[in-house]
């Protein structure tokens, strides 16, 4: 009976030093939210930087707010890319889809669960991608923050549907 429990903590060991995705109950409690968009601005400095740790913020602030208990682990959104694409509208077809001509906007990152002591107790990668029409009229220029709000929501609810408390 003890070969099957020293295997399993093997197995536990392996995924936390190889960062493998964590199992959703590891995320079922929260003490607080917090967004790291520091590996954005290595080459994405200003405004919509900015813009998107904001909004994330709030999204992730609504998606998980139920599960946010004092005391619990820190969950941390580190942001890795932002992609707008070049939006000039959808002319000769369906272009929005992943292997198209770029009228996709993504947004990459990681949900970490921190501990009190700074330790990753859990993590979880995750992409997003929209239609670059999610913002409206390409030629509205409050189209660009429409769809940086878009992704953020869009990222903030199927990472609430990935990570289901238990």
């Amino acid at each position: 009976m003890r070969v099957p429990s020293l295997a399993a903590a093997f197995g536990l060991l392996a995924g936390v030093v190889l960062g493998l995705p964590a199992a959703a109950q590891e995320f079922d409690r929260v003490g607080g939210i917090a967004v790291d968009v520091r590996p954005l601005q290595v080459y994405a400095r200003g405004p919509q930087t900015e813009l998107l740790r904001a909004v994330l913020t709030e999204a992730m602030q609504r998606s998980f707010g139920d599960r946010i208990v004092r005391g619990a682990p820190t969950l941390v959104v580190r942001v890795s890319g932002l992609s707008l694409a070049a939006y000039g509208g959808a002319q000769g077809g369906d272009r929005s889809s992943l292997g198209g001509s770029g009228t996709t906007d993504y947004l990459d990152g990681e949900a970490v669960l921190v501990g009190r002591g700074g330790e990753i107790l859990a993590r979880h990668p995750q992409l997003s991608a929209l239609p670059a029409s999610s913002g409206g009229a390409w030629y509205d220029p409050a189209s660009e923050r429409r769809r940086v709000a878009a992704l953020a929501e869009h990222y903030a609810q199927w990472l609430r549907r990935r990570l289901p408390a238990q």
